[in-house]
This record gives C-alpha cells, sequence and structure tokens, in this order.
C-alpha cells in the first residue's frame, strides 16, 4: 500500500488528535493510502522532541519552515495558531504539498480569501478542519433534511456554548486576548459551517456581540464572551444561532434544531450518539420525538464498530475527517469543507461583527 508521508505543525491539543487519527484511519477505514507520520513542528526543539516521542514521528523540527521544505513531506497538517495559517499554507501550497488547516482558516477575512485563492491556484488538495459535523448523527441528519424527510425547512436553530470562562475569577489568558481567540473566532465558526452544511448559504445577518466580564484579575478582556444572530439562508428558510464560552453548565453545547412541514430534528454533542426525530405524519396518539441510536446502518459508523448503541467519541469525529483528506488525494478530487468552504464561514462571520458594529443587517452575496 502507498505511503502518505505526514508532517503535522503543532503539537498541542489539536496537533495530538491529528497524530491519533492519522496513525489510526488505516486500520480503522482500510484506506488505500497509508499515512506515516513522518515529522512534527513545535516552538522549541525541546517540545517538539516530546512530541515525536510521544506521538510517533519519526523527526522533529521547530522551524515550521523545514518541515514545508522537506522533499518526504506529501502533507501538511496545519494545528498552529491563527495567525500563522496563511504563511504555512502559502508555503505549502508552492511546495506542491496538500494541506488540512484547522479552523478558522486565518485570522482576518482578507487573509482567508488569500488562502483560499491560493489553494485554489495551486491544484493540492485542500480541507478546513471542521470535525463535529462529521459525527454519524449529524451525517444522518444532513442525509434526512437533503432528502426531503422534514418537508419543507421552516426554521433553523444553533448553538454552540461551553462554560470554561463562566467564572468571572478566572485569569485573563491566551483566550482572552485577540478578535480570533473570542467566542466569535473559536466556537461561532463550528455552528456557522452546520448550518451551512445542513441548509445551504446564509444571505443576510443580525447580530450582537459582548464581552460580559470586560477584566480579568485586572488585566483588560480585549475579545468577546458571547454573541447571538438572527440569519437569513438563501433558501429563505429563518435562522438564529447563538454562541458563548460562559454559558453556566454547558461543557459541549454544539447543538441544533431544524424545523420543517412534516417533521423535525434535534441534536446535541453531549449525547452525540442520539438524533431526535419528529414525524408529523404519524397518528396524534403517537406522535412525539424519538431517538434514533446511531449504529452500523449510518454513515460513517460500522469501521469503528458493529455494535449498535456503543458510540462514537471526539476523536472517531477526527479519524472521519483524517479518511476524507486521505480520499481527496487519493482520488485528486476536493472534499468537503475546502478552503473555500472556510471562506464562506469567515464570511458570515465577518458580517457578524459588522453588523454587531453597526446594528444594521448585513447581506451576504451568496
Amino acid at each position: 500500500m502507498p505511503e502518505l508521508n505526514i508532517g503535522i505543525i503543532g503539537g498541542g491539543y489539536m496537533g495530538k488528535r491529528h497524530a491519533v487519527a492519522f496513525a489510526a484511519v488505516g486500520a480503522v477505514f482500510e484506506t488505500t493510502l497509508r499515512p506515516k507520520l513522518e515529522m512534527v513542528c513545535a516552538t522549541s526543539m525541546k517540545s517538539a522532541n516530546r512530541y515525536k516521542d510521544a506521538f510517533g514521528f519519526a523527526r522533529a523540527t521547530d522551524d515550521w519552515r523545514v518541515l514545508v521544505a522537506d522533499p518526504q513531506i506529501d502533507a501538511v497538517i496545519i494545528a498552529s495558531p491563527q495567525d500563522t495559517h496563511e504563511a504555512i499554507a502559502t508555503a505549502a501550497f508552492k511546495a506542491g504539498k496538500h494541506v488540512l488547516c484547522e479552523k478558522p482558516l486565518s485570522i482576518s477575512l482578507e487573509s482567508s480569501a488569500r488562502m483560499a485563492e491560493a489553494a485554489t491556484a495551486s491544484g493540492c488538495c485542500h480541507m478546513s478542519g471542521f470535525n463535529y459535523i462529521r459525527t454519524p448523527a449529524s451525517q444522518m441528519a444532513r442525509k434526512m433534511i437533503a432528502r426531503g424527510d422534514l418537508g419543507d425547512i421552516t426554521h433553523f436553530r444553533g448553538e454552540h456554548t461551553e462554560d470554561f470562562l463562566c467564572d468571572p475569577l478566572t485569569p485573563a489568558n491566551w483566550r482572552t486576548d485577540g478578535r480570533a481567540n473570542g467566542t466569535m473566532g473559536d466556537l461561532a465558526p463550528h455552528m456557522v459551517n452546520a448550518a451551512l452544511a445542513l441548509l445551504g448559504p446564509i444571505s443576510a445577518v443580525m447580530a450582537d456581540i459582548e464581552t460580559v466580564h470586560k477584566t480579568r484579575a485586572g488585566v483588560a478582556v480585549t475579545n468577546d464572551d458571547q454573541g447571538h444572530m438572527l440569519c437569513r439562508f438563501a433558501r429563505g428558510t429563518m435562522g438564529h444561532l447563538h454562541f458563548s464560552r460562559v454559558a453556566t453548565g454547558r461543557k459541549m453545547g454544539y447543538a441544533y434544531e431544524v424545523t420543517g412541514t412534516k417533521g423535525a430534528l434535534r441534536f446535541d454533542q453531549e449525547d452525540q450518539n442520539a438524533l431526535w426525530f419528529y414525524d408529523a405524519a404519524l397518528p396524534a396518539e403517537t406522535q412525539g420525538f424519538r431517538k434514533i441510536l446511531t449504529g452500523p446502518e449510518h454513515p460513517d459508523y460500522e469501521p469503528f464498530c458493529i455494535g449498535p448503541g456503543h458510540g462514537t467519541g471526539y476523536q472517531d469525529q477526527i479519524i472521519i475527517q483524517a479518511r476524507d483528506f486521505l480520499q481527496a488525494i487519493e482520488t485528486g478530487q476536493q472534499v468537503w469543507p475546502t478552503f473555500e468552504d472556510g471562506y464562506q464561514v469567515d464570511r458570515i462571520i465577518d458580517a457578524a461583527f459588522k453588523s454587531s458594529d453597526t446594528k444594521t443587517w448585513q447581506t451576504i452575496d451568496t
């Protein structure tokens, strides 16, 4: 089986997830291309060597330029801070490397646009790292909506809410500094991506964004804690999206409700192996939301386990994403979401900030 040499830039939280995914994906999905963890890059050689030994890489470096330029590297995974994404991706494309880049695509809309253009012009495969929408349950939701099980869609409600900064006594840290690290840069892109995946393009938004705790231990907070927005999809459907990192009690509140003329769906990432379906065609005496427990009949479940109800987890989403990336490279056909799709998410976020600042609806060309 042909090997594909992987270089990962960043060995922290997401870097480790990608390393585990590419180490496992060949066995889980029995892929034709078999990834090899060739090189990892960190900000110091001490950290890089630690990641190399811990994750099973062949080599390590503290300079991303060395990794990108290395002729043995076939594909680059960018799991470093957003302000590094454009430089790394641009260099990787120039070197003929395939690129999977963590969300958000970059630190500004202008930078994201340049990255999307460079990706398209390169002829290489490129993906934006949105993993949550890849759960078997959410893949099934997309399938049900697309085939008309819910009828005409009349409303979408989505949220990505967590509570890791709900305590005002939590000290300031890197997450509380800079727009890209705020809730709209960190959590919101995931649910915006979900909305686009489930219902298609968003044509207008009206948003309100705020910083709840303006200082932490005497240090000014320079980004947002929460935000919400009304939206209108290009298909005509009304929507509402809410994002927060101060939502007390919410640990992984990536959740949505889709309402249609024939039925409705509910999903909550805190119970990621269940999809709730309301079928309006049933007799009134038996109507009600019923739990669909994911199993081998649902998309991308069986490779992990043949037992229904046993469930998949967070790491499995990253493995599914790795499989999709390998498929794109093997076939030469781009797989959703591309850099262009990541740029479209950033367009919605940018429009939300403009709306919040001007207190006006913002129209988005679709």
